[in-house]
């Protein structure tokens, strides 16, 4: 009988990040950074669907149009100096719920600890899925006790046109200028698909290649997916 590829004995225990695991959304310390009153940029944030749509009729993805919008702080100089870099620092001030991030360690020591889950391989891996900031989130006191994030992202370099000509990749000062990825509550099935088949583990691994169930990393029943609301 054929070795399968995997011993598929990991549980994958998959988190959202903001309302599940904090009680404020992470973006606050961005907000608080550059004084910005939470309460109205969200209130932009969420017309901004209605606003867009008033110019004729387009698809609109509502879970991550923020990102624009932050992008449009960005440009109009309330955001001035945000990079990546910054994410990440500001990471540093999202306050998490009472026991977290310690939970996350404790669960892993109990199983690994326990000679009946030992003997057969048995592990557990905590990742998190999220419409929110990746860098922030890896920033975060968190990110140590995680296997794996998915999020949004921006980059700070844009190709300009006839860049593929260019001797020396030729780089702006750093502040974000565009979005890199993005995620909303549907693509969030992407970064399911990546864990279950050992995608984020073997990347010679395609998402979309054909891997028969027996072969797959994690199976979707070795999967636990923790959220504040109907994903």
């Amino acid at each position: 009988m054929p070795q399968s590829l995997f011993t598929q004995s990991t549980i994958a225990v998959i988190w959202d990040f903001d309302k599940t695991l904090t009680p404020d959304y992470m973006q606050g310390p961005l907000l608080r950074k550059f004084k910005v009153d939470e309460k109205t940029f969200w209130e932009e944030t969420n017309g901004l669907t209605e606003y867009y749509r008033r110019g004729g009729t387009i698809n609109i993805s509502h879970d991550s149009l923020y990102l624009n919008h932050i992008l449009a702080y960005v440009q109009a100089g309330i955001f001035a100096g945000l990079t990546n870099k910054l994410l990440l620092d500001l990471g540093a001030e999202i306050q998490f719920y009472e026991g977290l991030p310690a939970f996350f360690k404790s669960i892993k020591d109990m199983v690994a600890g326990r000679d009946e889950f030992a003997r057969h391989g048995i592990a557990v891996e905590h990742y998190i899925v999220s419409t929110g900031l990746r860098q922030m989130i890896l920033g975060s006191r968190i990110a140590q006790h995680v296997d794996g994030v998915w999020g949004c992202e921006f980059v700070e370099h844009l190709a300009k046109p006839g860049y593929l000509k260019e001797q020396a990749a030729l780089f702006g000062d750093g502040l974000i200028q565009g979005i890199g990825y993005a995620l909303d509550n549907t693509t969030k099935t992407r970064a399911l698909f990546e864990i279950n088949k050992g995608t984020n583990k073997l990347p010679d691994i395609d998402v979309k290649a054909s891997v028969a169930p027996e072969d797959r990393r994690i199976p979707f029943q070795n999967m636990i997916y923790i959220a504040d609301g109907p994903e």
